[in-house]
């Protein structure tokens, strides 16, 4: 072979070579008439033409991007990065030409609406898995011109649930960790949601030792704020950043909080009272001298004791006496307090020198007391304890113009990893020695926090609510008939449902616990976590025919000895009450007191007819309802809110009932959450095992499509979907259907039945174009479907990419492969654990690095 010759094959190879190499996220220098038009009449014209039109779209019109026709390129755009386009058979695209116009019409799309406030749907957190998942995890030699990872520079909003806690800290206290009852409520652990699924933080509600009325009046007497920063409730991940931030009202809304809050943190419950008798470990007294009209409902009906249970802190000092001249030292302790309570880092000289002066001023002007007040309150709108910031301005850019968070940014940074409180001491000193500027400092301290058991990290839990999605349940409007109809069998089903989400939690936190093959033990779990109110979930639905057995067997059975023993008390009881009321009535004088008796004794009556019909001609039930046992344990719950029972920790681990349940996919807060106020909502189903768990995306609803089901009382769901077969529709619908009906075999109340509609339940299904063949094929329940994901690696590869977008803050990129592909080694190296994959991440250089001078902001 010549050398001229081996020359120009060697030339030939290197150009081939260069063709077949991309480099993702630069510029692509080309324009609609030297590219766009030609990919398009190559790949797409031959189906969308003059003649019939798939889906009644024609291109061969189509111009260049612009402001009229930007929606069909955005629809082009999630089609061919999904690789729905072109159809698979007709197909000859190679994955870099696919990657390349997707990345071009991103482009074209983002500066055609610069000015109109950008295209960011592509960073949507729904959007992450258009992002092709072989070129991350499997990608071809040569085939990408990578660069080191790096995240945006960014000021990113502290979430709603962080920023509630750090205003609770300031005057709640917690108990502290008890190793012996691990799962109970502590110091650290993230205000929950009360009794009606809001997130609030209640003053004092750990001092009220009497009220006058109901919970209602209880719920409206009890002085509370709501999370300022909120964000609509829906399905996904919420803390991303470039997505939230704060408005001109919220801020409003913070500063008035504020006030409230110093206030309390200053005189405790006797900035909430109008009398000070209502501080008393006497309750009586009080109610007896001053309630004599009806206060239900407002603050004069509370009472607290007098111990005092909030943190006495420099603010607490500072305020306690308004008629004693502060100094400027006391002054200073309580801005430093306050501002590291607030940001979580402690503020410089010229930050104290700037609120300072700012208090100066506002006593000036409004008096001491006042001042104070209206002065600090301002450290509540401070930048950093709204947002966190990772502009790493103090480090110098790398030849890839990456620069590193340092000291407190990335101290901060690796603490809201996995707290809502501010860096525990060892993490501090980390931070104040200098020790938090290197990978190993890193490593060195998410280890230690992650071994440390007392140390909470509710920014876990969070994960694993937001990337199954079950803590939506309570916040599902149920109709009440449809809940009769189904069976259910409870009381309050939304109050339950909030237990439900309690239970879920503990039942997480156990698995975290042991630290092995987490996914797949969430997934398969024949465990269940209960409160012994939440029976009624884990009911058996019964058909029409299942409930003529039940009654004939019941007859056939008679009745049991409890059930005897109950009706003779309950009858023994009413009879005795019956007998006193009627002696009184002998023995009045009154007029009205007589009445009042022979009303008592009528009702009384009533009950007992009642009792006796239920007793000898008992309703059957819609569902059989199982009795819960098992081991005691405890999970957290939040302060009284509403009422009684919601503060109770005490919960059962018990195994699931056999052939019914299969780990969190079958358990009630996570079919609930995929439900709607009458029935199932399979879609959402398969929408989330087609996203969450095989990496898969569905493009967007088209607005010419009338996405609803007919409404056809007598067909079961399944019947009903039938439109969605629909040449049309079925393209998409084929790849999340299959996959959500199969959990059919539980009604919208979670309940498990085998007849819907009085006919036999089909929970039949499928998988297709998973990405991985051998998931791919029919599946005849949801625990064959079940085992099949759990199973599968390309699952556990999407949900670590799910972990890297919840813990970094945005979607992953092709440039984040390496990270993505360490990590799930690190998972499956170490048996499937948590606290590895963890690691892993909090030390890339994606969670390090932010993107030098010139590169996009984001704010969040």
């Amino acid at each position: 072979m010549s050398k001229l010759f081996f020359s120009s094959l060697v030339f030939l190879c290197l150009n081939m070579m260069a063709k077949e190499s991309f480099a993702p996220g630069k510029y692509i220098d080309k324009d609609f008439d030297s590219f766009g038009i030609d990919f398009i009449d190559n790949n797409c014209t031959n189906c969308h033409d003059d003649d019939k039109p798939d889906g009644n779209l024609n291109l061969l019109d189509l111009e260049a991007v612009n402001e009229t026709n930007v929606a069909l390129w955005k629809s082009i755009w999630a089609q061919v990065a999904l690789g729905e386009m072109p159809p698979k058979k007709k197909n000859k695209l190679t994955e870099i030409e696919r990657l390349e116009f997707s990345e071009w019409v991103v482009q074209e799309v983002s500066k055609t609406l610069k000015d109109k406030g950008g295209f960011h749907v592509q960073r949507d957190p729904k959007k992450g898995n258009f992002v092709n998942h072989d070129l991350l995890f499997s990608p071809k030699a040569g085939m990408l011109k990578l660069e080191p990872a790096a995240s945006p520079k960014r000021i990113w909003r502290i979430t709603p649930q962080e920023h509630i806690t750090r205003l609770s800290i300031l005057i709640n206290s917690e108990p502290n960790f008890d190793p012996q009852k691990p799962g109970q409520r502590t110091f650290g652990d993230s205000v929950p949601l009360n009794h009606g699924g809001e997130l609030k933080l209640y003053f004092g509600a750990d001092r009220i030792n009497s009220w006058q009325g109901g919970t209602v009046a209880y719920a409206t007497a009890v002085k509370s704020i709501p999370v300022v920063l909120s964000s609509m409730r829906k399905h996904g991940f919420s803390n991303y950043a470039g997505r939230l931030s704060v408005n001109s009202a919220e801020s409003v809304q913070i500063l008035s909080k504020a006030h409230d809050i110093l206030k309390y943190m200053a005189y405790g419950p006797g900035s909430l009272i109008k009398f000070p008798e209502q501080i008393t470990d006497d309750p009586t007294t009080y109610q007896k001298e001053r309630l004599d009209g009806d206060f239900r409902g407002l603050p004069m009906a509370l009472t607290y004791n007098t111990k005092v249970l909030r943190p006495l802190t420099a603010v607490h000092d500072l305020l306690k006496d308004p008629n004693k001249k502060v100094s400027e030292a006391e002054i200073h302790n309580a801005i430093i307090y306050l501002f590291e309570m607030l940001t979580f880092r402690p503020p410089s000289q010229l930050e104290v020198d700037k609120y300072y002066t700012l208090i100066k001023s506002t006593i000036d002007q409004l008096g001491q007391k006042d001042g104070l007040l209206a002065g600090l309150s301002s450290l509540f709108l401070d930048r950093d304890a709204l947002f966190r910031t990772e502009l790493a301005k103090s480090s110098v850019p790398d030849k890839y113009n990456r620069v590193m968070l340092q000291d407190w940014e990335l101290g901060l940074a690796l603490n809201h990893a996995l707290s809502y409180l501010k860096p525990d001491p060892s993490l501090r000193k980390a931070i104040m020695n200098g020790k938090m500027r290197s990978r190993e400092g890193v490593k060195r301290e998410i280890t230690r926090m992650l071994e440390d058991d007392s140390f909470r990290k509710p920014r876990l839990l969070q994960f694993f609510r937001e990337y199954f999605d079950y803590d939506l349940a309570g916040f599902i409007c149920k109709d009440e008939k449809a809940l009769r109809d189904a069976g259910y069998m409870g009381k309050n089903p939304s109050k339950t449902m909030f237990y439900t989400l309690t239970s879920t939690d503990r039942l997480v936190e156990l698995i975290l616990e042991e630290d092995k093959d987490v996914l797949k033990q969430l997934l398969t779990t024949d465990k269940i976590v209960a409160h012994s109110t939440e029976n009624g979930f884990y009911a058996e639905y019964l058909s029409k025919k299942e409930k003529e057995a039940y009654e004939i067997a019941r007859k056939k059975a008679g009745k049991s000895e409890k059930e005897k023993a109950k009706f003779n008390t309950t009858i023994s009881k009413l009879d005795k009450q019956i007998t006193e009321t009627n002696e009184k009535i002998a023995n009045a004088t009154d007029k009205t007191k007589k009445s009042e008796a022979a009303k008592k004794v009528k009702k009384l009556s009533q009950q007992k007819k009642k009792v006796e019909k239920q007793y000898n001609n008992p309703p059957v039930p819609n569902s059989l309802v199982p009795e819960m046992k098992g081991e005691n344990i405890y999970a957290r719950v939040g302060r009284r809110s509403f009422a009684n029972g919601f503060n109770d920790s005490r919960r059962i681990l018990t195994q699931a009932p056999k052939a019914q349940r299969f780990g969190i996919l079958t358990q009630p807060a996570w079919l609930v959450s995929h439900s709607d106020a009458m029935d199932n909502h399979a879609i959402h189903r398969g929408i989330w095992i087609r996203e969450r768990l095989l990496g898969g995306g569905i493009p967007d609803v088209p607005i010419t499509v009338d996405a609803q089901l007919p409404d056809e009382p007598h067909n079961t769901l399944r019947e009903r979907m039938r439109v969605t077969r629909e040449e049309y529709c079925w393209s998409c619908h084929e790849k999340m259907d299959p996959l959500g009906l199969v959990f059919e075999g539980y009604n919208h109340m979670g309940l498990f039945r085998n007849y819907e509609k009085e006919k036999p339940v089909n929970t039949n299904g499928g998988i297709i174009d998973s990405g991985d063949p051998a998931l791919d094929g029919p599946v005849s329940g949801p625990f064959e479907l079940i085992n099949k994901l759990a199973n599968s690696e390309r699952v556990e590869q999407v949900f670590v990419r799910h972990a890297f977008r919840f813990w970094m803050g945005r979607n992953e990129t092709l440039h984040d492969g390496p990270i993505l592909r360490d990590a799930h080694k690190a998972y499956k190296e170490n048996g499937g654990s948590m606290k590895a994959l963890l690691i892993s991440l909090m030390t890339s250089d994606a969670f390090l690095y932010r993107r030098g001078e010139g590169q996009e902001i984001v704010m969040q």
